[in-house]
């Protein structure tokens, strides 16, 4: 279900995606070039692949699945309307709550953050100016999204934290910028190569 819903959602904006990451490249490399910064491959990789998450984030949630509804004040109501073992509670439960666990990872990353309520706020900030802006072009506000939405950032805080204890334990030589750098390629090169052996670009026409 979530892999059918990622492939439509590149399929109506792989234009957009690849148009924004070229001007982003081009402008990030035209700026480490003249102010001669050192290039980290790895840190770079890592802010885009986060601007193409809120890309993909901004799509899903103001132009998938458009309703017209009533706005959900109380909490938990839409939560359990649904059956456990429905289509439907995984794709709004379990789809919204799997939706900001990179949000929470991607924040906790970038403010250098250890405290649980600075990650939960933040989420809660995004997620309920989410939902203010879809009651405003003519969608639905369901506050049980907030709490799912929420969730989902505190979970992202969490396999942050504890994939950066690991990290901790790990040789010296596998927190090195080279090998960050080699990984990323290699990661890179490997999705490069499903994309190809699975034909994925039929998806993008």
């Amino acid at each position: 279900m979530f892999t059918s819903i990622f492939l439509d959602v590149i399929h109506n904006i792989w234009p957009m995606l690849f148009i924004f990451t070229v001007i982003i490249v081009s402008i990030r490399i035209a700026y480490i070039l003249y102010n001669k910064e050192n290039f980290v491959l790895y840190k770079e990789l890592l802010m885009l692949c986060f601007i193409i998450y809120i890309l993909l984030l901004y799509y899903i949630v103001t132009f998938q699945d458009n309703n017209y509804g009533t706005n959900n004040l109380i909490p938990f109501k839409e939560i359990f309307r649904y059956n456990v073992s429905s289509k439907l509670f995984f794709k709004n439960v379990v789809g919204n709550t799997i939706l900001f666990i990179p949000f929470g990872i991607f924040v906790t990353h970038y403010v250098k953050n250890n405290k649980i309520y600075l990650t939960m706020f933040l989420t809660f900030l995004v997620s309920c100016s989410i939902e203010f802006a879809q009651s405003i072009i003519g969608r639905t506000a369901d506050i049980d999204d907030i709490i799912l939405n929420t969730t989902g950032g505190v979970i992202g805080y969490l396999i942050y934290n504890f994939s950066d204890k690991i990290a901790d334990k790990l040789p010296r030589f596998m927190k090195s910028q080279v090998f960050l750098d080699v990984l990323c390629l290699v990661v890179i090169l490997t999705i490069i190569y499903l994309a190809f052996k699975f034909d994925f670009w039929r998806f993008l026409s």
